[in-house]
């Protein structure tokens, strides 16, 4: 059973989602498909389809999530330090072309938001990064050709 890398801020996410999931979704699509029902026939009745339809939804995603913590490997970025990019990071770069500078945090595939500067560990410029220090030039393969970053800053926040 592979393990999937988060941190604790990424767990407690899929906690908080998977109880959602558990204590709103499921009574409330349990209560929809008992009012559908009530509507008589079910071979024709829409609302007891789509009902069923989002409940089978409903379980899919709580399988999902409790699969994903069952083999979760829970990373406190806070008691880790070093020179090296690697998971749980804060990695500043420059575009070696544009002169544009970002700031992303390396965390588990679930949990990344590049609007918010979080980056999935498979992603290709997390992949580049990762084993490399500051002063070190990345280049990363793009849908429009090959970028360089030049890695200006490592921390543990």
């Amino acid at each position: 059973m592979e393990k999937v890398p988060m941190t604790a801020g990424g767990y407690q996410a899929l906690d908080e989602e998977l109880k959602r999931l558990k204590t709103l979704e499921r009574p409330a699509v349990i209560a929809a498909i008992a009012e559908a029902r009530s509507h008589g026939d079910l071979s024709e009745n829409a609302e007891y389809h789509a009902a069923k339809e989002r409940q089978g939804w409903i379980e899919g995603q709580i399988a999902e999530i409790e699969d994903k913590m069952a083999r979760a490997q829970v990373i406190d970025v806070s008691k880790l330090s070093g020179t090296q990019v690697k998971f749980g990071a804060t990695v500043s770069v420059v575009d070696e072309d544009t002169e544009e500078e970002a700031r992303y945090q390396i965390v588990g595939e679930h949990e990344a938001d590049v609007k918010s500067g979080r980056i999935s560990i498979a992603s290709p410029i997390a992949r580049a990064m990762i084993g490399k220090e500051t002063g070190d030039v990345v280049e990363v393969n793009t849908p429009g050709g090959t970028k360089a970053y030049e890695i200006l800053k490592v921390e543990w926040i």
